[in-house]
């Protein structure tokens, strides 16, 4: 039978300490970089949209990305837009897409769970019909999505989309959110925001869009590359009425009270 002497013991426990520093040092190493790189993104994120609470929105990932488009399409660049406060734009024009894109916007926190349950209820049923799913996204997530953001699905994007929903129902609050949707949403070719829209469609501001334009407006958002609002078919036309007809049942802007 072998034996071990003393001194051969220490010797093996000294080399398996040296095995074991380099091992915890690089796991340590590790540890404390990712740290830092959260710390780095919970930090530079929150200042971001602490900044944008205030600070006009002059461009958005989606206008970066139709200009690339159109560029290698050959096709007119320009991107039409105008930053406008909230106090230069209809009030018709708030309460028309609350009205069509989320009813439940003055008063959820920013995801509508009622919603979402629906909505996953009927996507199981256009699965089986081979119909694309239908999204229950609230204004609060497409403005985190159009701001922040990349366009796509994924589960990385909506984490990321979660997160900055959550960070600017918080920071920037109801009122911020809708002024902010109203200027960086694509409402036509090349077209954003309703300042950009009203010019180009009717020759006049945002604050003179009146309820039946402002309703054509919202009823041209699920597809605005598709669908005109200068020259609206039955689809957009019957869409419109719908929207009008909810707009008066909400109670028109004073279903928006609370946030103005």
């Amino acid at each position: 039978m072998e034996t071990t002497t003393p001194t051969e013991e220490n010797n093996n426990s000294e080399n398996a300490q040296k095995t074991a520093k380099p091992r915890q040092s690089i796991l340590w190493r590790i540890t404390k970089w990712s740290f830092r790189v959260v710390l780095f993104f919970f930090i530079f994120t929150i200042l971001w949209v602490v900044v944008l609470k205030f600070a006009p929105i002059y461009f958005t990932p989606l206008m970066l990305i139709r200009k690339t488009e159109a560029y290698f399409d050959k096709k007119d660049t320009q991107i039409h837009y105008q930053w406008t406060s909230y106090d230069q734009i209809s009030t018709h024009a708030f309460i028309a897409v609350v009205s069509s894109e989320d009813q439940r916007f003055p008063t959820h926190n920013g995801f509508d769970w009622e919603a979402i349950q629906i909505a996953m209820e009927e996507n199981k049923i256009r699965a089986q019909q081979g119909l694309r799913p239908r999204g229950a996204s609230t204004i609060s997530q497409q403005v985190a999505k159009n701001v922040f953001l990349w366009n796509g699905g994924g589960y990385v994007r909506k984490a990321f989309e979660a997160y900055f929903t959550f960070l600017i129902e918080l920071i920037w609050g109801k009122k911020r959110i809708i002024e902010v949707y109203l200027n960086i949403a694509e409402m036509g070719n090349m077209t954003f925001g309703v300042q950009a829209a009203a010019q180009q469609f009717w020759k006049k501001t945002a604050s003179q869009l009146n309820a039946a334009e402002a309703a054509t407006l919202a009823a041209v958002l699920p597809n605005p590359r598709i669908y005109s609002a200068k020259n609206p078919d039955w689809f957009v036309l019957t869409r419109r009425n719908q929207i009008m007809y909810q707009m008066q049942m909400l109670g028109g802007i004073q279903y928006l009270q609370g946030i103005f």
